[in-house]
C-alpha cells in the first residue's frame, strides 16, 4: 500500500506524487516494488535488502541513492517464542523523492503519523524527517519495554505463588525480546552517530538529534537494567527450584531408609530358618515392636539432624 504525504505545513494526504513529498509503503507488493523501482530508477536489491527481517542497522549509497535501515520494534500479533521483536524500516532519498518502505504494519509508524498531524508542523526537508523517525522509534522501544516490564512482574507474582513451567517459559521468551531490543537500539546508537556526519544538519536538526540522543540513550540503558533484573529473577528462580528438588530428593532418601529396618527385620524373621521364634506366640509381637522401635530411633535421629 503506498500512501502520498505532502509534508509542507502539515501532513497531508496527496492522490499523486510530487516533489518533495513523503511516499509511504506498507506491505509492498511486487507491482509496488516494480512501479517504484521503474518510476524513479531506485536500485532493485534495496528493497530485498528492506525486506529482510534480519538486517542489521545501517546505510548506504548507490547511483545518488541513499538507502537507511533503522530497527524498529514490533509486537507480533500471533503466538509466537518471541512476541516482542525488531523489524528493518527502510528510508529511500534522491534530491525530491523520499521513500518510507516496512514490510509490516506497526503501530509506530501510525502513531508517526497520526503525531505529525496532530503537530502540524510537518517536516523542514528530509533530514528532519529521517530524525524525527529515529526518536519515534526509541519512543516507542521505551513504551514496548514498558510493557515487558509489566508481563515480568505479573509472570514473578505467578512464580511467587506456584512455580510452574508457563512463567517460566514466558520469562524466557520475554529475555529473547530484550535480546533483540538492546541488539536493534545499540545497531541504531550506531546508525545515528553515523548519520550526523553523513548528512546537512541546521541547528534545528542538531537540537533534534541531542533529543533523540537522550531517547535512545534511555531506551538502551532501560533495556540492560530489565535485561539484569529478568537475568538474575530466572537465576533466582532457578535455584529455587534446586532447592526444592535436593529437599524432595532428600525426603524420599530419608523416608527409603526408614523403610528399610521393617523390611529387613520382616526378611530375617521371614526365613526359612531355626532363629529361635518358630514356635513363640510373641514373635510376630516382637519383630513388630522390633520394626517400629528402631524406625523411630533412626526418624528422630533424621529430624534432628533436619534430613526430613
Amino acid at each position: 500500500m503506498k500512501t502520498y504525504w505532502n509534508t509542507t505545513g502539515g501532513l497531508t494526504a496527496l492522490e499523486e506524487w510530487q516533489p518533495n513529498c513523503w511516499i509511504q509503503v506498507t506491505c509492498p507488493t511486487e507491482e509496488d516494488q516494480e512501479e517504484l523501482e521503474k518510476r524513479f530508477k531506485i536500485p532493485d536489491y534495496f528493497f530485498s535488502d528492506i525486506s529482510d527481517t534480519d538486517e542489521r542497522a545501517r546505510y548506504e549509497y548507490d547511483d545518488g541513492w541513499m538507502l537507511i535501515i533503522l530497527r524498529i520494534p514490533y509486537v507480533k500479533e500471533i503466538r509466537s517464542r518471541t512476541p516482542y521483536t525488531t523489524l528493518p524500516l527502510g528510508i529511500i532519498h534522491k534530491r525530491d523523492v523520499t521513500i518510507t518502505v516496512c514490510y509490516y504494519e506497526t503501530n509506530m509508524m501510525i502513531d508517526f503519523v497520526s503525531y505529525q498531524q496532530k503537530r502540524g508542523e510537518g517536516f523542514t526537508d528530509h533530514v528532519d524527517m529521517i530524525f524525527r523517525l529515529f526518536l519515534s522509534s526509541a519512543v516507542w522501544y521505551l513504551k514496548r519495554l514498558k510493557q515487558i516490564n509489566s508481563l515480568i512482574e505479573k509472570a514473578k507474582r505467578n512464580l511467587d505463588r506456584e512455580v510452574n513451567n508457563e512463567s517460566l517459559i514466558g520469562l524466557s521468551r520475554l529475555q529473547d525480546s530484550l535480546t533483540y531490543f538492546i541488539t536493534s537500539i545499540r545497531g541504531n546508537e550506531t546508525l545515528l552517530s553515523k548519520l550526523k556526519f553523513k548528512l546537512q544538519i541546521d541547528e534545528l536538526d542538531a537540537d533534534l538529534i541531542e533529543d533523540v540522543n537522550i531517547e535512545i540513550t534511555q531506551a538502551r540503558e532501560t533495556t540492560n537494567i530489565y535485561s539484569n533484573i529478568l537475568e538474575s529473577t530466572m537465576d533466582t528462580y532457578s535455584s529455587i527450584i534446586n532447592n526444592n528438588m535436593n529437599t524432595v530428593m532428600r525426603t524420599l532418601t530419608s523416608v527409603s531408609i526408614l523403610m528399610m529396618f521393617p523390611t529387613l527385620i520382616a526378611s530375617l524373621f521371614g526365613m526359612n530358618l531355626i532363629n529361635g521364634m518358630e514356635t513363640s506366640r510373641y514373635g510376630f509381637i516382637i519383630a513388630l515392636v522390633l520394626s517400629v522401635g528402631i524406625s523411630a530411633i533412626f526418624w528422630w535421629i533424621f529430624r534432628h539432624k533436619r534430613l526430613i
